[in-house]
């Protein structure tokens, strides 16, 4: 914890937890990994993006990425796929990927187009390249408490609670989500720091009052200003993973900024630790694939 994060303001006067503080750090350390790594290889690691499609929200996304990559010592490798692909066209152009010794990790932008199996897409990564932490693989890990790639946005929700000294240790954790790459996997992250897991979502019946139960709560439904201040419990935890039109969350962050003792802002907070997240976890595939020890370098 930094000298400027300082234990948990009282309630109505919310500390904003600085994910974009959090993730240049992390940026910065990842930068000095991945120059060690191309000292010793002479190769840089590096990371494939692959594009489905034109979606102008998709298409920002994956430039925004390279652009942190090429800050971190990281080269990439972008595979610009039309709409109209199929799910067999995709699976080889990321099996490809998975089989190319260049390649240290594989980021595929999504979501893609109706038409295809995402699934099948994802699984097509291989689990030593999956550091988006989207396959099955990926996931069992996270869910056994093994070794492995976690989910990026989730991984970057525990990285700032750790940051911000949060004790999770019996607290009630609410998520309101189920994606397979967000809610699902950010409530079995924080089952394993031994906090107690509730998991909601936009039809939970009476979902006020069991989000007025959550000592930390994890709001990831996609729904814009979903979560109100009133059902925020006075000194809560708040951290808020959804990014929806017009730069809000998917909490009312004023009113939840008065109950809460830590909130974090949109844009600003879980947001930027995703890509921190991202690019860490590619130095360390890398790294792995490159037989060097993170911890030795």
């Amino acid at each position: 914890m930094t000298t400027a994060q300082t234990a948990p303001a009282a309630s109505g006067t919310a500390q904003l937890m600085d994910g974009t503080a959090l993730a240049r750090r992390i940026s910065e350390q990842t930068a000095a990994l991945a120059a060690k790594i191309t000292e010793r290889t002479g190769t840089a690691p590096c990371l494939a993006t692959v594009l489905v499609g034109e979606d102008p929200a998709s298409v920002t996304y994956v430039r925004m990425k390279q652009n942190r990559c090429a800050k971190a010592g990281i080269t990439s490798r972008h595979v610009e796929l039309p709409a109209s692909t199929t799910t067999e066209e995709l699976v080889a152009a990321i099996t490809a990927l998975s089989e190319d010794p260049e390649i240290s990790g594989i980021l595929l932008q999504h979501p893609v187009p109706h038409h295809i199996d995402e699934r099948a897409a994802f699984e097509a990564i291989a689990p030593g390249k999956d550091v988006d932490g989207v396959t099955m693989h990926s996931f069992a890990a996270m869910g056994f408490g093994l070794p492995g790639f976690v989910s990026c946005t989730p991984g970057g929700i525990m990285r700032l609670l750790a940051e911000y000294d949060v004790d999770l240790t019996g607290k009630h954790a609410v998520v309101v989500g189920r994606s397979a790459i967000l809610g699902k996997p950010a409530g079995m992250l924080l089952l394993e720091q031994n906090a107690t897991v509730t998991y909601c979502h936009s039809r939970t019946r009476d979902l006020s009052s069991i989000v007025r139960q959550a000592d930390v709560l994890v709001a990831a439904v996609g729904k814009a200003e979903f979560i109100r201040g009133e059902d925020i419990k006075p000194g809560a935890v708040v951290l808020d993973a959804g990014y929806n039109e017009g730069n809000v969350g998917d909490v009312h962050f004023e009113s939840a900024a008065a109950r809460a003792s830590l909130i974090t802002p949109v844009p600003g907070g879980v947001g930027p630790m995703t890509i921190a997240v991202l690019l860490e976890q590619t130095v360390q595939a890398a790294a792995a694939q490159a037989g060097l020890d993170v911890a030795d370098l």
